[in-house]
C-alpha cells in the first residue's frame, strides 16, 4: 500500500459537535435529533434528512449560512478527533506512506482541519473541490492525489453509500471502517462484506495493512469484523427487556428492510 486516503466524519472525526450545534439553533434536546438521525442511517437516508424531519423544507445549506452569520458556524479542535487519529496516521508516515484526508466538508472545514497539523500529506474537503461523495468525479480526484496507483490506494470511510462502494467502483482498494451510526448499523450487510477489501474497527489496524504479507489486517471475508449486528434500541431503551426474544419471522423482515434500504441509496 503507497498511500492511504480517509474520509473525515466518523472516519477521523466525531460528529457529536456537529448534531448537538444543530439541535441547539433549532431549539430543541440533543437526543431528539440524534434519534431522528439514527433513524435516517437505518432507513439508508442521509442524515441530514433528519433537519427536514424537523423542519420541513428546510434549505440545510441556507440554515448553515444563517449560523455562520450569526457567529455559530463550525468549529473543531483536538477534542473532536478520534483518538487513534494522530498515531495512526502518524505511524502511517514513518512507514513511508502517503496520508491523504479526502471527505465532504465544507470549505472552512478544511481550514480547520488543516489547523489542527494532523500527521497527512495533504488535507482537502469536496466544497474545495466542487464536488461532493459519491459523486465519480470526487473518487477520480482522490486517484489523483494519491500520486499512486489505484492497486496501491486504500478509502478508508465509514459510509458504505458514500465512501465504500463509489471507492471501490473507481478501481480504488477499500476498508470499512465500523464508527459512527452508518459504520456500525451496516457493517454486516452482505454488500459491505462482498464490497470491502477490509472491514476495520480502529485506524491503528491500518498500520498492518503496509506490513509485508501475513503481518497485516484480516481480510474482510475472513471476519475482520464481528458479525453480531446492531439493533435499533440505543443504550438504555429497553428494547429487548420490553419486547422479549425476536422471532425469526420478525428478524428476517428487519433484515430484509435493512438490506432493500441499503441498495436504494447505492
Amino acid at each position: 500500500m503507497e498511500t492511504i486516503v480517509l474520509g473525515i466524519g466518523e472516519t477521523l472525526v466525531r460528529d457529536d459537535r456537529r448534531w448537538s450545534s444543530w439541535a441547539d439553533w433549532l431549539g430543541v434536546p440533543p437526543h431528539t435529533l440524534s434519534a431522528l438521525v439514527g433513524a435516517a442511517v437505518a432507513q439508508g437516508h442521509d442524515a441530514t434528512d433528519a433537519l427536514r424531519t424537523l423542519r420541513p423544507g428546510m434549505d440545510v445549506e441556507a440554515a448553515y449560512r444563517a449560523r455562520s452569520a450569526a457567529g455559530r458556524g463550525e468549529h473543531l479542535d483536538e477534542s473532536d478527533l478520534y483518538q487513534d487519529v494522530r498515531p495512526a496516521l502518524g505511524e502511517l508516515r514513518a512507514a513511508g506512506v502517503r496520508v491523504v484526508v479526502a471527505g465532504n466538508g465544507s470549505a472552512r472545514a478544511g481550514e480547520l482541519l488543516r489547523a489542527l497539523d494532523l500527521p497527512a500529506d495533504l488535507v482537502v474537503t469536496s466544497a474545495e473541490w466542487g464536488v461532493r461523495k459519491p459523486d465519480p468525479e470526487f473518487f477520480a480526484r482522490v486517484a489523483e492525489v494519491a500520486e499512486a496507483p489505484p492497486a496501491a490506494t486504500l478509502y478508508v470511510g465509514d459510509h458504505p453509500a458514500d465512501d465504500l462502494f463509489p471507492a471501490a467502483a473507481a478501481g480504488l482498494r477499500t476498508a470499512h471502517l465500523r464508527r459512527g451510526p452508518y459504520g456500525h448499523w451496516w457493517a454486516d450487510h452482505p454488500d459491505v462484506v462482498e464490497t470491502a477489501e477490509f472491514r476495520i474497527d480502529a485506524l491503528t489496524e491500518l498500520v498492518a495493512l503496509v506490513r509485508p504479507p501475513g503481518a497485516g489486517a484480516e481480510p474482510a471475508g475472513a471476519g475482520a469484523v464481528g458479525s453480531d449486528a446492531e439493533g435499533t434500541g440505543g443504550e438504555g431503551s429497553g428494547e429487548e427487556e420490553a419486547g422479549g426474544e425476536e422471532t425469526d419471522a420478525a428478524g428476517a423482515a428487519r433484515e430484509g428492510a435493512r438490506r432493500g434500504a441499503l441498495r436504494s441509496v447505492r
